[in-house]
């Protein structure tokens, strides 16, 4: 029997998920919360752009807890904790991108604490964190022996990131540099890339002593920068920096880093991203060493991000697959470390 999947919210995550979990051979969407009250009611495919699929939309968290249902794929902009710890507490698994990669024993203790009530699941994934700054790595790690130092790193144009609000408010492009320094950002990512950083730590075994660094640097534009946000003014925000560093004595250990400018024109200091373009890195130094790069998960062009941004459905897509696998482990907080390889599944055409 198919697995019974509940989305919750709609944003780019959301929908793409939808798309993901009607392509799944083993799943079956069953439900879908929306935010908005005029989304109520309305049948989810139509909410992505389909054909109606027989599935309604609700924004009523009670009418969500009461349905029966094997996962939810969490997927707010925002995770409010005591709303994941009623999921799981009535009985639904959880699969999110927006936290939980690998969190502290402190951090984990109340969802914890959920599934044994609800004998379920919580498990956080996704790309960037949640595969690229932890998992990745670790992969590439498998074949190198006296590991020394590992890095996940983005290098991403932000103009494809279709969430103005989010781009200018809460991101603070096209804000002056002090209001970058002060936004919530920093805040904001360390909650995931942190916790990449220490998977790494304690998976490799470098020492409990590591030092971790944080820094964050910005870019303004030197010219008039058209953006999906309006135009970026000269003086105010065009491109940002965020890392994040374990050093052991004074050797950099593990690096996770993000890369996002507006273009790659009119920038001081000029940034750019050199002749690769638009690119994942991930980086493992050992016997022997490996440097990989991965394409495909940035748009072409700014106008295919809008109109669908692949790092955002390959971020969906990870937490889709990873579904039957949450659903099949014990209850708790569960990590990469924990579950067994997550695949995707062949194209119904070829199955």
């Amino acid at each position: 029997m198919a697995l019974r999947v509940v989305q919750w919210a709609t944003g780019g995550v959301g929908k793409a998920a939808i798309e993901a979990v009607l392509a799944h051979p083993e799943l079956e969407l069953v439900g879908c919360w929306v935010h908005s009250a005029d989304k109520h009611g309305v049948d989810v495919g139509t909410l992505v752009g389909r054909g109606p699929i027989g599935v309604l939309a609700t924004s009523s968290r009670e009418e969500v807890l009461a349905l029966e249902a094997d996962c939810v794929v969490y997927a707010p902009l925002v995770p409010d904790h005591d709303e994941v710890a009623a999921l799981l507490r009535s009985g639904k698994n959880v699969v999110t991108p927006v936290g939980w990669f690998y969190p502290s024993e402190k951090d984990a203790a109340p969802l914890v604490e959920a599934c044994r009530a609800g004998g379920t699941t919580a498990h956080g994934t996704g790309l960037n964190p949640g595969g690229i700054t932890e998992l990745h790595p670790l992969v590439f790690s498998a074949i190198s022996s006296a590991v020394t130092f590992v890095r996940g790193e983005e290098f991403s144009d932000i103009r494809t990131y279709d969430a103005p609000d989010v781009v200018r408010h809460i991101m603070c492009f096209g804000a002056t540099p002090e209001e970058a320094r002060q936004g919530p950002m920093l805040s904001l990512l360390g909650g995931g890339f942190k916790q990449s950083v220490h998977m790494c730590l304690d998976v490799l075994g470098f020492s409990r002593d590591a030092e971790l660094r944080t820094s964050h640097e910005v870019a303004v534009a030197t010219a008039p920068i058209d953006s999906p946000i309006g135009v970026i003014e000269p003086g105010l925000v065009a491109g940002q920096r965020f890392v994040w560093e374990a050093v052991v004595g004074d050797t950099v250990v593990v690096r996770v880093a993000v890369n996002w400018l507006m273009g790659e024109e009119h920038l001081e200091p000029a940034w750019d991203f050199g002749p690769e373009g638009e690119r994942f890195e991930v980086e493992v130094h050992g016997d022997p060493s490996s440097f990989v790069t991965i394409k495909g998960w940035q748009p072409q062009t700014v106008e295919e991000g809008l109109l669908r941004n692949p790092g955002i459905v390959a971020t969906a897509v990870h937490c889709v697959n990873s579904i039957p696998y949450v659903v099949a482990a014990e209850p708790g907080v569960k990590t990469y470390v924990d579950l067994p390889l997550v695949a995707g599944r062949a194209h119904p055409d070829l199955a």
